[in-house]
């Protein structure tokens, strides 16, 4: 919090002792941990996996929303934890009417909260989930259920060293591009820590529509979508050149739908809602591209789009990017799956005694895996069904409980109706943001990771 607490100090907004407070509390309790869990190795199983990850998260939300209680920014708890929440959890949904009018060194730690999810996040999906069996990565490689603390720690160590440095180069390249483009330097941290987390916090108060300027959209457009593929494709990409990308089933795919929606929604806005192709094609790429990537950045209100585009935009939010990136939602990795095993039964009903098995990448993907991808996007889909009822029964809309639930849940941020892109989820019953933060979570842990220690059968075995 010292990068904040800086800019608190130059800007003289009246925040910085906030920040004090929260240094002071968080290093107490930081110091506190240290000595109470100091000693040797110890096994790391799959039950303290799962504890370990889902507190490590969740005590980060708590100590992150620190500055936000002591600065008073917000009028209760549940909207301080909602907003850290959303940030470190790369949603980018806000409960702030007014954001130009927040100090701003709570508007930098606010997206910087998204930033440093991300790092977590892509450690997690590459380095920790997959010792855990769960997460899109684990359809690249399984490891075994139990490893001791000292394989484990290094493991990890290298892992989060390699993804830090790639994530730095990269968003370093950002902040430049940003300026180049036009950006103040405020401006261009804010939207460095939002755009490659994919996370979506602007400190506009319409977003990326402020700027009005299309080499700025297209910055972060090219970085929206880096943010969103797979941050080990990006660390080969330095060895192995761009094949890497177009040799990737997934990455391939990813691409595919998001030129795909990008053309419908560009005619269907061109005339009806922009004057033009191009400028139509402008603001159809940013918006799907957004949605896609879970970044949630809008240069127009999608909410007065067309039918058609919205409903577009709305299915992209069950999409995602790719694993083993800052993006949330189902991912395109178990999507493509899913395409496979579709074809597969239909080629099982054209030839009943062939032998088909599911390929990915050339590699015969092992039906535990197929089992599980099934059950992870039955869950996702339910989990989805169960919010949005609840939502709707706390007086919600249908369209704003639906597009509220898979904004969440997904980690994109603005959903449609009285929570689209130029309004914010301030209206929902305090019962619903709690709803929505735990929805927040469940999705950035991906689903499991929460859901298994609700079962009492895990804290029996």
């Amino acid at each position: 919090m010292l990068a904040p607490l800086l800019v608190a100090v130059v800007y003289n907004d009246g925040d910085a002792q906030a920040f004090v407070k929260s240094c002071v509390v968080s290093g107490a309790l930081g110091a506190a941990l240290f000595v109470a869990f100091r000693g040797g190795p110890v096994e790391v199983g799959h039950r303290e996996g799962f504890v370990i990850v889902a507190l490590s998260w969740i005590s980060t939300v708590l100590v992150s929303s620190l500055p936000f209680v002591f600065s008073g920014v917000f009028p209760s708890f549940v909207d301080s934890l909602f907003e850290t929440t959303s940030g470190i959890t790369t949603t980018g949904a806000s409960v702030v009417s007014h954001i130009e009018g927040l100090p701003h060194g709570i508007l930098f730690w606010r997206s910087m909260t998204h930033w440093l999810g991300g790092i977590g996040i892509v450690v997690l999906s590459l380095a920790v989930l997959p010792l855990l069996g769960i997460g899109g990565m684990q359809l690249y490689k399984s490891e075994a259920s139990v490893v001791s603390a000292e394989k484990f720690a290094p493991r990890v160590k290298e892992m989060a060293r390699i993804i830090v440095i790639v994530y730095l180069v990269l968003s370093f390249a950002l902040l430049v591009f940003l300026v180049m483009a036009g950006m103040g330097i405020f401006d261009a941290f804010i939207h460095t820590f939002g755009t490659i987390a994919t996370g979506g916090y602007s400190d506009k108060n319409i977003s990326v529509e402020y700027f009005n300027n299309p080499h700025i959209e297209a910055v972060i457009i090219v970085f929206m979508v880096v943010g969103a593929t797979n941050f080990s494709l990006h660390y080969r990409f330095f060895h192995e050149g761009y094949r890497v990308y177009t040799r990737d089933d997934e990455f391939r795919f990813y691409v595919t739908v998001m030129a795909v929606a990008t053309l419908v929604v560009t005619f269907d806005i061109a005339g009806a809602r922009f004057e033009g192709f191009f400028t139509a094609l402008r603001h159809g790429l940013f918006q799907v591209v957004s949605i896609m990537t879970t970044t949630g950045y809008s240069t127009d209100d999608f909410g007065s789009w067309p039918f058609l585009s919205q409903m577009v935009l709305f299915s992209l939010m069950f999409f995602g990017g790719s694993a083993g990136s800052t993006t949330g939602a189902i991912k395109c990795i178990r999507l493509v799956l899913l395409v496979k095993i579709g074809y597969r039964e239909i080629y099982r009903l054209i030839h009943p005694h062939a032998v088909a098995p599911v390929k990915l990448g050339g590699k015969v993907i092992p039906p535990e895996v197929v089992s599980a991808v099934m059950g992870f996007t039955f869950l996702y889909i339910t989990v989805f069904m169960v919010t949005s009822l609840l939502l709707t029964a706390l007086g919600l809309d249908i369209l704003t409980a639906i597009s509220s639930s898979a904004a969440t849940l997904g980690n994109i941020g603005p959903g449609l109706a009285a929570a689209g892109p130029a309004s914010n989820y301030a209206a929902v019953p305090e019962p619903g943001k709690w709803l929505l933060i735990f929805n927040m979570l469940l999705g950035r842990l991906e689903l499991y990771t929460l859901l298994v220690l609700l079962a009492p059968a895990f804290w029996r075995g």
